[in-house]
């Protein structure tokens, strides 16, 4: 059971120990003072918009080809604490701290327990993806964390809408309609839509969250009608909800990602800012602004659809979707050669971007039990990780050409937390079950999840870059496909 105090007492304990680890020796490794893979890209775009009030307008740093909002949010850092390690990752590190709470709550939420919502915040502090790419000066942990905000505002609707249905059940006037009663205006379906619209500002990908949490709003709202006795709820949340949902989730994310353009649309120098009249023709009746802002996205597209792999244009680090759930092809991040610092000689330090085996190894099993729990047992529980998931994962396999990477899972990776949470609950059982039966799966629980910690513990020299013998690098690839 819960109590709103505990709870919030357990959220900020774990919290702040996710916040330990996370900025944990932050600005350790870099490449000689400078950015590491793909830093190197966002760290000088987000100093650029620093310097210019909010945009980029240098082309040939190679490749602008991403919104602006996570660069801003890079600049932050850079603001803060200046043009170094430091500073263009501590808006990672908080986004990957904010992301804790979150998942605290929400599996709190899903679970009615203290017990099940701290476990899922320490799963997810020991992730070996989440915790790299929350020290990245990259641009996917901000786009996990409003993915993860739409997700608890989504979370939160559902409970808002069964709350006013269940009140007109109540008052007598549920069924004043044969599609069941309008609801008002829902603030954490609209929070849904910022959130959406802040993860596309980020990164594209978040298209498919506005898709795939939209379907879930309208059934959620068919069931919720249903389980009020409405006479016809699937019309019903068509005739009730359709456009109200669109509203929130289509058109405000479209207005919220234009807004992330801000500084974009009142520079003078800013990539294609001015295109109107030169590259495109001036004249027409839509604003010469958007039209430049859909010319330069339509680069980006193509930038993005010609990113494929050949023989002349592979990466060595290059994965394909069916291997992310287990993390069978990791990335590596750093790797200056020989070092000191691990007691004996040809010292090696690394950090490897992987995600914790004892949780990304069990990703098939435990889909296979949220797919059974949702469909089988219609545990819209299981059905909700089991869309955040498909979400992030299942779009890649539209075009597999394109080249991919490993870091492009992280989206996934508290969904996965929460549908092995979900099945801890099922190992843990009811107060009901008996003192014999909880017991033990008590122990259960805490043994995976102690196991868990072990062996993020024991990748964490990869995970961070510290010095270890070449005895020690090579007994922590594990698999063939890590190396």
């Amino acid at each position: 059971m819960s109590s709103p105090l505990r709870g919030w007492l357990v959220t900020v304990i774990v919290t702040l120990i996710g916040a330990g680890v996370r900025f944990w020796n932050l600005g350790y490794p870099t490449d000689k003072g400078t950015p590491n893979f793909d830093e190197k890209h966002y760290v000088p775009q987000a100093a650029q918009a620093l310097r210019n009030g909010g945009y980029e307008d240098n082309p040939g740093y190679e490749v602008v080809v991403h919104p602006p909002l996570g660069k801003q949010l890079i600049a932050i850092g850079e603001w803060l604490f200046g043009y170094d390690a430091v500073g263009w990752r501590f808006a990672s590190a908080l986004a990957g701290t904010i992301m804790i709470l979150l998942v605290v709550r929400v599996a709190r939420r899903l679970t009615r327990s203290d017990l099940l919502g701290a476990i899922a915040g320490i799963l997810l502090i020991a992730d070996g993806m989440s915790h790299v790419q929350s020290r990245m000066g990259m641009l996917d942990a901000f786009l996990s964390l409003f993915v993860l905000v739409a997700f608890v505002c989504l979370v939160a609707d559902r409970d808002q809408t069964r709350a006013r249905l269940a009140l007109a059940v109540r008052e007598g006037w549920v069924d004043r309609s044969p599609f069941g009663p309008s609801l008002g205006f829902r603030w954490w379906r609209f929070g849904t839509g910022v959130a959406l619209g802040l993860a596309c500002g980020v990164k594209w990908s978040g298209v498919w969250y506005i898709a795939f949490f939209g379907v879930l709003v309208v059934v959620w709202s068919a069931t919720a009608r249903r389980a009020a006795g409405v006479e016809r709820p699937w019309v019903g949340a068509l005739v009730k909800d359709a456009l109200p949902s669109v509203l929130s989730l289509v058109v405000l994310p479209v207005l919220v990602y234009l807004a992330t353009w801000w500084a974009w649309f009142g520079s003078e120098t800013g990539i294609d800012r001015h295109v109107a009249g030169v590259k495109i023709p001036e004249e027409s009746w839509i604003p010469d602004a958007l039209r430049a802002l859909w010319y330069n996205n339509g680069n980006v597209l193509e930038f993005h659809t010609k990113l494929v792999t050949s023989e002349t244009n592979h990466h060595p680090w290059e994965s394909k979707p069916w291997t992310w759930p287990m993390g069978l092809r990791p990335m590596l991040y750093y790797f200056p050669g020989t070092v000191e610092g691990c007691g004996a000689a040809g010292c090696v330090a690394a950090v490897m971007l992987v995600g914790t085996p004892a949780m990304w190894w069990l990703a098939f099993p435990v889909l296979a039990w949220a797919l059974w729990r949702a469909i089988g047992r219609l545990d819209w529980r299981y059905a909700a990780v089991l869309v955040g998931y498909g979400a992030g994962y299942l779009p890649w396999f539209v075009n597999l050409d394109r080249q991919m990477y490993y870091f492009y899972a992280m989206p996934m990776a508290p969904f996965l937390v929460l549908g092995i949470t979900l099945a801890l609950g099922e190992l843990l059982g009811k107060a009901r079950d008996g003192a014999e039966r909880r017991g033990t799966g008590l122990l259960v629980v805490a043994l995976y999840v102690g196991l868990v910690v072990a062996n993020f513990v024991w990748l964490w020299p990869i995970l961070n870059g510290d010095p270890i013998t070449q005895e020690m690098w090579d007994a922590q690839r594990w698999l063939p496909s890590w190396r």
